[in-house]
């Protein structure tokens, strides 16, 4: 709702002198008519940064055309740096060109301690694969890194723990090989089954020894999948054409999900008694270390095939090496160990072994899909925006339709720390409308990191860490969500108590094909005002005069306002106001004396 303009009044020694030729009292604050006797300056004046828009109001009542705006500040420009991204790996050559002229490639070998620690003190990104230790000495010796982008799947290299306190992201490249494992994965089943190595490397010594490498079909056999995750669904669907009877077992799989695989779901006990061949696919974690040990292993089918890709250690290597010795276990095929590299290996002197030097993204089209992959992601982790390949950020899987509020939800966030004055012991996040039908978890992270950004002064806020800032501050945080939005198409509302009880509240929404910003309630109060960098909000008496003061007080100050709402309550009005530039304090305490302010807040989110 917007008011009329206030006719001045010449007590207030603030006011502007009255404007004889032109009721400027009955004029809306946005409009005024047009006079073909005389034309109306162009809208330029307004728009010059430091003139008010009252005062270019004003002056284009009064028709003085000759209006001087106030002087335009002026400062030479200035080179920007470009974020410096570290590559401490062979990566694919297309990395350096996804990651674009923006960024600053530098190279380091990342086994070369020294040379790594001194490399990454400018960095905001490194990025490896699985050679080049991550831990906390490097994070301290990298105080501007922002992204760790790991280009692959496995973080045994990668502190993540150590990374979240840090708040640096860590990102990976999920899909980029999962075809390749999945082939790979394959090729040593067959060739484990088939005693392709010993036969190869006996061939390559000048023997001809058919009769001594007799090995087994795969059709009809049963094949177990231990972990039926993206790799293992892979794998099932080309072992199908083999005509294996398909069984799995993974807890956090439904039974319907894997009937329509073609794949029957059983316990482990059973995986081990039935299998021909058992492929693992499984992450290494405190759970999987060490899941097939002597005990499984004595349970096994006589003459099973075993095939690891996936992880080393999932697998105790002692008690393989005596089931193959025992021929417990037929045959082995092996790309990862649980200590790598694994030159010498007990293992690798088996006939009834093959195995790969971790090949299982070596591929070259894994690579470029690596590649791009963790550019990408190193792009957006620099920008600021949220990555949804980071490993280290719980926020769901972000939807499309959800993206654009991140943005608005975070600076609501800022918003309302800069108006309640402090932090809040509890906060409700509300995603009404159309964000309802989908995860919106990523906006609880959003809110918080915004509120706290103008809070927490010694560690840097950012999506990985701002949950743990906040539990070690705590705030907790409670997500809402409620389809029915009668006014918006989406609407959130950051909603916050602080420790004294008061409760303070702002709403925003997304406007137009260009999803504008718009900040649409205040305390519960109906407003609508560009969510500009800077704010202003007052409430004060509601008299005649006010909008002259704010316009001569503003403009002395060369602050020009952007858009304005004035909303009437009980007696009082708030005033809120986007503004091109900050409002220096001394100004506020003006305005707020002059108008009798009881409140008077200003924000800038930037």
């Amino acid at each position: 709702m917007s008011l009329p303009v206030d006719a001045p009044t010449s007590a207030d020694p603030l006011e502007p002198p009255p404007v004889e030729s032109l009721p400027v009292e009955t004029l809306p604050v946005e409009t005024l008519p047009a006079d073909p006797a005389r034309p109306v300056p162009t809208l330029r004046t307004a728009h010059q940064p430091g003139l008010s828009a009252a005062s270019a109001v004003l002056d284009a009542a009064a028709g003085r055309e000759d209006a001087q705006p106030y002087p335009v500040p002026t400062s030479p420009l200035r080179p920007v740096a470009r974020p410096v991204a570290v590559i401490a790996e062979a990566l694919h050559p297309v990395t350096d060109a996804e990651l674009g002229p923006g960024v600053d490639v530098r190279r380091v070998d990342g086994g070369d301690r020294a040379a790594l620690l001194a490399a990454v003190r400018d960095a905001q990104a490194l990025l490896v694969r699985s050679g080049t230790v991550v831990d906390e000495e490097l994070l301290a010796a990298a105080p501007r890194l922002k992204v760790v982008a790991r280009a692959g799947t496995g973080l045994r290299n990668v502190d993540v723990r150590a990374c979240t306190h840090a708040g640096v992201m860590v990102v990976t490249a999920p899909t980029a090989n999962l075809v390749s494992a999945a082939e790979l994965t394959v090729g040593l089943m067959i060739a484990a089954a088939r005693r392709v190595g010993a036969a190869h490397a006996s061939l390559r010594h000048g023997e001809w020894q058919r009769d001594r490498f007799v090995g087994t079909e795969l059709h009809g056999k049963t094949l177990g999948i231990l972990g039926l995750g993206r790799v293992g669904v892979l794998v099932a669907q080309r072992m199908a054409a083999f005509g294996m009877r398909l069984v799995a077992h993974d807890p956090f799989v439904q039974a319907g999900r894997a009937a329509q695989l073609g794949v029957q779901l059983v316990d482990l006990d059973t995986l081990l008694r039935e299998s021909d061949v058992l492929s693992v696919h499984l992450p290494r974690t405190t759970e999987t270390l060490g899941l097939l040990g002597r005990e499984q292993l004595a349970r096994v089918k006589p003459g099973l095939v075993l095939v690891n890709a996936a992880r080393g250690g999932i697998v105790d290597e002692c008690a393989l090496y005596d089931a193959l010795l025992e021929g417990r276990v037929g045959a082995a095929g092996i790309d990862t160990f649980a200590e790598e590299p694994a030159a010498g290996n007990a293992l690798l002197a088996l006939d009834n072994v093959v195995a790969t030097p971790h090949l299982g993204a070596s591929t070259e089209d894994a690579l470029e899909k690596a590649g791009r992959s963790v550019a990408r992601s190193v792009r957006q982790a620099l920008s600021g925006e949220l990555v949804p390949d980071a490993v280290n950020v719980h926020g769901g899987v972000i939807a499309e339709e959800v993206r654009p509020s991140i943005g608005l939800t975070e600076r609501l966030g800022r918003l309302f720390t800069g108006l309640s004055g402090g932090s809040a012991v509890s906060m409700d996040v509300e995603a009404r409308g159309e964000l309802a039908d989908h995860d919106v978890r990523v906006l609880e992270l959003a809110a918080l990191k915004g509120a706290l950004s103008g809070v927490v002064l010694d560690d840097s806020v950012s999506y990985v860490n701002v949950s743990l800032l906040a539990a070690e501050r705590g705030t907790a945080v409670r997500l809402i969500t409620d389809p029915e939005s009668p006014d918006h198409r989406t609407l959130v509302t950051v909603r916050g108590t602080l420790a004294d009880a008061h409760q303070v509240s702002v709403s925003g929404t997304l406007v137009g094909t260009g999803e504008r910003q718009r900040l649409v309630a205040v305390d519960g109060i109906d407003l609508d005002v560009e969510l500009a960098d800077h704010l202003a909000f007052l409430r004060h008496p509601d008299r005649p005069g006010t909008v002259g003061v704010l316009g001569q007080v503003l403009g002395a100050a060369g602050v020009n306002i952007a858009g304005m709402q004035v909303v009437r309550l009980d007696g009082e009005v708030l005033v809120a106001l986007a503004l091109d530039s900050a409002v220096p304090q001394p100004v506020l305490d003006t305005l707020g004396n002059a108008l009798s302010a009881s409140w008077a807040r200003t924000v800038s989110l930037v």
